[in-house]
C-alpha cells in the first residue's frame, strides 16, 4: 500500500452490523474508515425465529446473520460456525458448544465431518437466501440428513452510498474492502451506474476471496489483493 497523507481513508462496504466493527479496527490501524454498506440485512423469518425440529443433532451456520434465528433453541445445541466472527457472535447469544471452522463453506463441511456422525440426528443448516445448497450438497454425500433454512436475506442498496462516491471523486481512497462476491458484483454495477468506475484506478481492492476477486476484475482498479484465509484479519493484514 502506498504511502501518503492525501490517500488515508478506506472503504468499508460490508453491511451491518459488521461494518461498524471493521470501522473501529481501521481506525485503530491509523486509516480513515469510509462507511459505505451495500447490502441491507434483513430477516426471512418471523419474529419468532425458528422451532427446533425432533432428532436434531447440530446446527452448521454460515454467517453471523443467521444466528439471531436460533433464539429459541437450547443454548447448549452444538453449533458448528463457518468462521470466527460467526462462532463469537453464538456466543453472545449464549450457546454453550461452539466450534469454528475458522474458513469457507469447505472448511465447514470439513468441521462437520470431524465431529459428527451421519447417523447421530440431522443438522440444520441456517443460511442466508440462495447460499448453502453447495454445502448442503457435499453434507448429504457423506451420509448426513440436512435441512437447509434461509433465515435472512442482503438485500442490495439502489444507488452507491454518498460516502463512496466522494471518497472516489475526491481521490481520498488507498484501499476498498469487499467481504463477499455479492458485495463485489453491487459495487460494480453501482460504481458504473454514478459514473466513479473509472475513479478506481488509484485504489486497492481487498477481497475476502477469490470469488469477489474475480467479480471485481470488471474495474481498472490498482491492484487486487485476495486474503489468504477468507476472514477481515487476513483482509485487514494486507493493508499495512
Amino acid at each position: 500500500m502506498p504511502d501518503g497523507a492525501d490517500r488515508d481513508s478506506v472503504l468499508i462496504t460490508r453491511p451491518e452490523p459488521g461494518a461498524e466493527e471493521t470501522a473501529r479496527r481501521i481506525a485503530a490501524m491509523g486509516f480513515v474508515p469510509v462507511l459505505a454498506p451495500l447490502l441491507r440485512i434483513q430477516p426471512v423469518t418471523c419474529q419468532d425465529g425458528i422451532t427446533p425440529g425432533p432428532g436434531m443433532a447440530a446446527v452448521l451456520a454460515t454467517s453471523r446473520n443467521a444466528i439471531p434465528a436460533l433464539h429459541r433453541f437450547d443454548k447448549r445445541m452444538p453449533v458448528l460456525a463457518v468462521g470466527d466472527a460467526t462462532a463469537a457472535t453464538a456466543r453472545q447469544c449464549g450457546f454453550e458448544n461452539v466450534l469454528s471452522a475458522s474458513g469457507n463453506a469447505a472448511a465447514l463441511a470439513d468441521l462437520a465431518r470431524g465431529h459428527l456422525l451421519p447417523g447421530a440426528g440431522s443438522l440444520l443448516l441456517v443460511t442466508g437466501r440462495g447460499q448453502g445448497r453447495e454445502l448442503r450438497t457435499a453434507l448429504e454425500a457423506s451420509g448426513f440428513c440436512v435441512v437447509r433454512r434461509e433465515v435472512y436475506e442482503a438485500v442490495p442498496v439502489e444507488a452507491l452510498p454518498e460516502a463512496a462516491s466522494a471518497a472516489l471523486r475526491g481521490r481520498r481512497l488507498r484501499a476498498a474492502l469487499f467481504f463477499s462476491a455479492e458485495t463485489a458484483r453491487c459495487f460494480v454495477r453501482l460504481a458504473q451506474d454514478a459514473g466513479v468506475a473509472d475513479s478506481v484506478h488509484a485504489v486497492e481492492a481487498v477481497a475476502i476471496g477469490p470469488a469477489a476477486g474475480v467479480a471485481l476484475e470488471a474495474l481498472p482498479w490498482r491492484q487486487i489483493a485476495v486474503a489468504t484465509k477468507p476472514n477481515q484479519t487476513e483482509m485487514l493484514a494486507l493493508l499495512r
